[in-house]
């Protein structure tokens, strides 16, 4: 008798099954109280394990956003450090940024996409552009401006199919928080780029903050968070049965 082959689990599902919460947000996650990353960021208690994201947004992806190296001059020599930036995001209502520093590139990638997810904030969206008032949650519902250094940003809403009118560090990270078209424009010294992506992350989490009525969200349509497509529109198409049957011989 041929032997089925059990495929071995995940190291990040082995993991997340080996995980032991430390904090009381952790232990409720785990215990099955809380489900999705709205309802743990709406309890207000403060995001310090990584584990929580994984298992509330299992689809999140990450992107790079600047790799910049460190020098520093000491009495036993030069030593080198990498600074890196990620941004983190389920292409749908959530992302995140953050930075970490080591002496290695890929333990410090990782240790920048773990203070990335402790950073997630959750997004608006809407249809906020006086052009297009399709209803559906497609771009930011209102104007809102970003600001770190000399970078200054703003994003204003823009009709369906425009796409992503805004530089690749900018694109990279509305992408990852589900926003398909939008209008940027910025001022400063945008070739730094981690200043470039801090704006653009202030910008969205004063998208989140800003205080709106109910009258505005029926108006524009506003959605926060991730958005569940309805099979509503798909309706099955139902076919009447024929009197006539076919036989079909399945013996060659």
């Amino acid at each position: 008798m041929p032997t089925k082959r059990i495929p071995s689990p995940v190291p990040e599902q082995t993991a997340l099954l080996e995980w032991t919460p430390k904090t009381k947000l952790g232990r409720m996650v785990k215990n099955g109280e809380i489900t999705t990353m709205s309802d743990a960021l709406k309890t207000g208690l403060p995001l310090y394990e990584p584990e929580i994201v994984d298992v509330l947004l299992p689809d999140i992806n990450d992107e790079v956003i600047d790799v910049n190296m460190v020098q520093r001059m000491t009495d036993s020599g030069r030593r080198v450090k990498f600074v890196i930036t990620v941004a983190v995001g389920n292409n749908n209502g959530f992302v995140g940024l953050g930075q970490a520093k080591g002496k290695e590139v890929g333990s410090s990638i990782r240790k920048a996409i773990d203070n990335a997810k402790l950073n997630m904030i959750e997004i608006r969206r809407g249809c906020g552009s006086w052009e297009c008032g399709c209803g559906k949650p497609h771009t930011v519902p209102y104007t809102v401006t970003g600001k770190s250094g000399s970078v200054e940003i703003t994003l204003k809403p823009a009709p369906r199919g425009i796409g992503l009118a805004t530089g690749d560090v900018a694109k990279k990270i509305l992408t990852l928080a589900g926003i398909k078209d939008c209008w940027a424009f910025t001022r400063g010294k945008t070739r730094t780029t981690v200043n470039y992506a801090k704006a653009v992350f202030n910008a969205l989490e004063k998208n989140a903050e800003m205080r709106i009525t109910p009258e505005e969200i029926k108006k524009v349509g506003i959605v926060s968070g991730s958005i569940i497509e309805s099979t509503e529109e798909k309706q099955p198409i139902t076919v009447t049965p024929s009197t006539e049957t076919k036989t079909i011989n399945k013996e060659e």
